[in-house]
């Protein structure tokens, strides 16, 4: 099976790719090196991938509707995994054109190349943030969506777009509500990589909310493996699904653990405007579609990413 997985210098795009090759796939990837945060570490991820024969790389950005056809017109695929997005909550907050750009009009852009090469699947990243604030836990996918922010909207919006592509084509469509993805070559601008650079770079760490937040933490290893099986999974409609561990954890009882074994300087400020008090998931759904049973236990993922970001010098890059 051959899959193109846009976004896959990013975070969960690496992962993924990484993860598909183990499984002997044929990967296509593309990226447009976008300079939200660190390009090295997204290079660093790519010669990674670039050791595998298997994978096929073209510096690309959806965006570029031109470039998208041209470069469709060259590949034969059977399945696109739609990672490429302009992440950050509270980015958002700065720059919303730029959600619109990518997020909406750069998704538009992969669904008219999909139809007209008449792919047969698409599954594509959505974010826990649709949800909004609410109070029904755990969340499960048939509840009512309110998101707060420009981010959310344009994931809704890609739910609502898949849906009706849905209509009118004969892929199949698979939208992954990710809930707090983390593990090795995160974001720098993700909450434990942060946590990490502060306490080795000796720098204080900004603690928002006074660390009232509660984050239904996931392993990137466990969210790839899921949306592997995914891929396998025949489905006849478009479905929906919480990527989550269903454990939400406190912010606070994190930090308080990680302060107790290394040194770090901590300063509790008030929340962020663009944060959301707690995500938790129900992942009922999804283990029962893809017979998971299995979740990694969190502190030990926690510190077994500290070593790996230790090991690469991560904050210097």
């Amino acid at each position: 099976m051959k899959i193109l997985i846009t976004g896959a210098a990013g975070f969960i795009g690496f992962n993924l790719a990484k993860y598909l090759l183990k499984k002997n796939y044929d990967v296509y990837g593309i990226d447009n090196f976008d300079d939200y945060y660190s390009i090295p570490l997204k290079k660093k991820r790519l010669s990674i991938l670039k050791k595998d024969k298997k994978f096929i790389f073209k510096d690309l950005d959806i965006v570029n509707k031109k470039k998208l056809e041209l470069y469709f017109d060259s590949i034969n695929i059977d399945v696109i995994v739609n990672l490429a997005a302009q992440a950050g909550v509270r980015y958002s907050l700065e720059n919303p054109t730029k959600y619109i750009d990518v997020n909406v009009l750069g998704f538009i852009n992969l669904l008219k190349v999909a139809k007209k090469n008449k792919i047969k699947k698409f599954l594509y990243a959505s974010s826990s943030s649709v949800y909004g604030e609410s109070t029904n836990f755990p969340l499960k996918e048939k509840e009512k969506l309110n998101p707060k922010n420009i981010y959310a909207i344009s994931k809704k919006l890609n739910e609502e777009l898949a849906e009706m592509h849905q209509q009118i084509c004969n892929i199949k469509f698979i939208g992954l509500r990710f809930f707090t993805i983390f593990g090795e070559w995160g974001r720098p601008d993700m909450f434990m990589l942060k946590l990490f650079k502060a306490h080795l770079t000796k720098d204080v760490f900004y603690l928002n909310n006074y660390g009232n937040h509660l984050r239904d933490f996931t392993y990137v290893g466990d969210a790839v493996e899921s949306v592997e099986k995914l891929i396998k999974k025949k489905f006849n409609k478009h479905e929906v699904f919480n990527i989550c561990s269903n454990n939400p954890i406190n912010i606070y009882d994190v930090v308080k653990n990680f302060k107790k074994k290394f040194n770090l300087k901590i300063k509790l400020v008030e929340m962020h405007k663009a944060d959301i008090l707690k995500t938790h998931g129900c992942n009922k759904k999804l283990k029962k579609c893809i017979k998971k049973l299995n979740y990694s236990d969190f502190y030990k993922k926690l510190y077994q990413t500290f070593d790996w970001y230790k090991k690469n010098k991560i904050h210097k890059l």
